[in-house]
């Protein structure tokens, strides 16, 4: 079984919470990684999970195994008994670990119940140090669910198609997507063709024949069920005029690459919007394996009027690094001087190239290196 980096978070927080709510997108291992971490297991979209929880109720919290409900948002009724069962005791902790596929339900049911009670962990599909470096090209090709292609590639890209659309009729107006699954997948696609991207609500809703503020609120939504992420502009005050639109990514690249029909990395170096694709794959890499590590950071990107830009601004505590993302073999020393000038205008402590080159520099100022070694840089 490969291990996941956002184990050994989970069971910190379980030490110091009563309940910990693990949530992140259908099938990216959940249910398997809380198996390994508990035996008492109930899988709550079950109506007779459900009715068996109910019937043993006081007899199952009063027991020292830490309890695992799967897909807690399906039963609603859940919530206000889990914040008697904890108040009743609160200084027992790791008592439950509650999955969930995404669902704002939950999340609402949380916020609103379990506050101060409970930590949120995410779980994200397979990311770069689960997998080794061998994998990484296979892992931007395939994107990184469990059952999407990264174990066994002639999954890929059937297992994407399939999944999106069961999330576009079933899951998301289950959760409270208001569109209908047709245009829901045309959204999708729109938004695959918009990866990297400037994001232009008006011209996606005239497209689709929708308002401007309907689609603020679905892309609200899809950032809420982790499959698209949406980078915000760096926005303090630097002296001159920043762009004030985020850039919109899918976080897995797997969905995206099926959404705009590539089957095989042949194809995908084919591609005038490949850099595109790199840049995002990278940039979820990095922020995926912070939130797995438990380390608190803040992300955008940078852009004046006048074309000065980086790829990624990661504030991290005191430190902040001005990232540039190419996808190439080689570094070049003109990106070192940009990066320098976004330095200058942010306060930035260190620049980065990233890229795919097989060596690694590191100063105190600069670092040129690919993910791989960046993300050994960010662990230590």
């Amino acid at each position: 079984m490969i291990q996941r980096k956002v184990q050994g978070l989970i069971q910190k927080l379980l030490k110091e919470y009563p309940a910990v709510s693990l949530i992140g997108p259908r099938q990216s291992g959940k249910t398997t990684l809380a198996k390994k971490l508990g035996r008492k297991y109930y899988d709550l979209e079950q109506t007779e999970e459900r009715l068996r929880l109910d019937l043993t109720w006081d007899e199952t919290i009063r027991s020292r195994q830490m309890l695992v409900l799967d897909e807690a948002q399906a039963w609603p009724e859940l919530f206000p008994r889990l914040r008697a069962a904890i108040d009743a005791d609160r200084s027992r902790k790791g008592r439950f670990l509650l999955l969930g596929s995404v669902s704002p339900v939950l999340m609402k049911q949380v916020s609103e119940s379990l506050a101060g009670r409970m930590a949120l962990c995410e779980l994200t599909p397979f990311i770069l140090p689960e997998m080794g470096t061998r994998r990484a090209d296979d892992l931007w090709l395939r994107g990184g669910y469990p059952d999407g292609g990264i174990l066994s590639a002639g999954h890929y890209p059937v297992w994407q198609t399939n999944y999106l659309a069961l999330l576009a009729q079933r899951d998301l107006p289950t959760w409270g997507l208001p569109s209908k699954p047709a245009l829901t997948e045309r959204f999708f696609r729109m938004l695959a063709a918009s990866h990297g991207n400037l994001f232009n609500a008006s011209q996606l809703g005239q497209s689709l024949g929708v308002s401007y503020h309907t689609i603020q609120s679905y892309l609200d939504f899809l950032q809420n069920t982790f499959l698209i992420r949406r980078l915000p502009p760096y926005h303090a005050h630097v002296g001159k005029r920043l762009l004030k639109s985020p850039k919109i990514y899918w976080r897995d690249s797997g969905l995206l690459h099926a959404l705009l029909g590539v089957q095989d990395r042949e194809t995908l170096w084919l591609q005038p919007w490949v850099g595109q694709s790199w840049e995002g794959w990278v940039i979820e890499q990095i922020l995926a394996t912070l939130q797995a590590l438990g380390r608190h950071h803040e992300a955008s990107f940078f852009r004046t009027s006048d074309g000065l830009e980086a790829d990624l601004i990661l504030q991290m505590g005191k430190h902040m690094l001005v990232v540039e993302i190419k996808l190439s073999t080689q570094p070049n020393p003109h990106d070192f001087d940009r990066l320098e000038k976004v330095a200058q205008l942010t306060g930035a402590t260190q620049i980065v190239l990233i890229c795919r080159t097989a060596k690694t520099i590191f100063t105190e100022r600069r670092i040129s290196t690919n993910l791989t070694g960046f993300l050994e840089h960010l662990e230590t």
